[in-house]
């Protein structure tokens, strides 16, 4: 049977933005095969997804990871990471059309030279440059939307409305100060509205002391669940948002050295606040950045109420 390799191997925002591009590939290309090559933390993303045939755990240290690839022999794969590690794990899969991005856009310039087809994107969110790259594949059938499960219950989550926070992220310079949160907790229980602050359990011990909030703790599983549950979401640029913009949540996206022309909530309701002071960077910093911290927690209180209210507006420089 003929088959199709999708490459996104994480993190999570990632694969999200790369979930409506795989859909149109199987809506494009239904008697193919369907596999996606994914780091094994992100599984719980794709399981029972009718859009893909078959998951691979890839584990990118592992030589048993690398090893079994020459066994998949694809038709056609489609590199949505744009890495040396990824572009190297398409080639050793044997596919016979390689799809990736042209150096300039790729996020390691030397991975295109792995590809048989390196494709111009335009954007400039990266879920319409994912979408271009598989139309150059013969990808027509497109669509927006994204798969996700049902997720499962954990943890205590309330019975009446709430607004769902994840503090964390893959960089602290996306983050908004911790202190923030309590404020924002009790400005919200004067609306009748708990905020409760979702982390994994590794992390929960770095939200003791906060008051005012509810801290969940879960798996990703159980993040799903919980986004599906709630009235609305407050996030960074992480990929707790990316999950509830693409659940069509209402709610606040806070966004400072990151731009979310680029990876905001894409086709979403959600209301977008980013300082006047903040400038694109995408540099990983460890520490909260200053234009996150200048966004004030009335403003972000106020726009998850107009939200709520079904006011929501585009991008609001503060």
């Amino acid at each position: 049977m003929a088959s199709i390799l999708v490459i996104r191997l994480g993190a999570m925002g990632d694969v999200i933005h790369a979930l409506p591009a795989v859909t149109t590939l199987k809506r494009s290309f239904p008697d193919r095969k369907t596999i996606w090559l994914v780091s094994p933390r992100w599984i719980p993303l794709l399981e029972g997804n009718p859009f893909i045939d078959e998951l691979i755990p890839f584990n990118r240290t592992g030589w048993d990871s690398w090893r079994q690839l020459r066994s998949i022999q694809p038709d056609l794969a489609i590199d949505f990471q744009g890495l040396l590690q990824s572009a190297l794990a398409g080639r050793m899969a044997g596919a016979r059309e390689f799809y990736g991005f042209v150096s300039s856009v790729a996020r390691e310039p030397l991975a295109s030279l792995f590809y048989t087809h390196r494709i111009a994107v335009t954007g400039p969110h990266r879920v319409e440059r994912n979408l271009q790259l598989v139309g150059a594949a013969g990808g027509t059938k497109q669509t927006q939307q994204a798969w996700i499960p049902q997720g499962s219950p954990q943890g205590d989550l309330p019975t009446a409305p709430f607004v769902l926070s994840s503090p964390f992220a893959g960089w602290g310079s996306k983050q908004s100060p911790l202190t923030h949160y309590e404020r924002l907790g009790q400005l919200l229980k004067k609306e009748g509205i708990e905020l409760v602050i979702n982390a994994p359990a590794e992390r929960a011990d770095e939200l003791a002391g906060i008051r005012y909030v509810r801290v969940h703790t879960s798996s990703l599983s159980g993040l799903i669940d919980a986004t599906r549950r709630a009235t609305a979401v407050m996030g960074v640029d992480s990929g707790p948002l990316h999950l509830a913009a693409a659940l069509d949540k209402p709610g606040v996206a806070l966004f400072g050295p990151t731009d979310p022309a680029q990876t905001g909530p894409f086709n979403s309701r959600m209301i977008v606040l980013r300082a006047e002071s903040a400038e694109t960077t995408y540099k990983r910093g460890a520490d909260v950045h200053s234009s996150m911290a200048e966004i004030s927690v009335e403003q972000v209180s106020g726009a998850l109420i107009r939200s709520l209210a079904g006011q929501a507006a585009p991008v609001s420089r503060q």
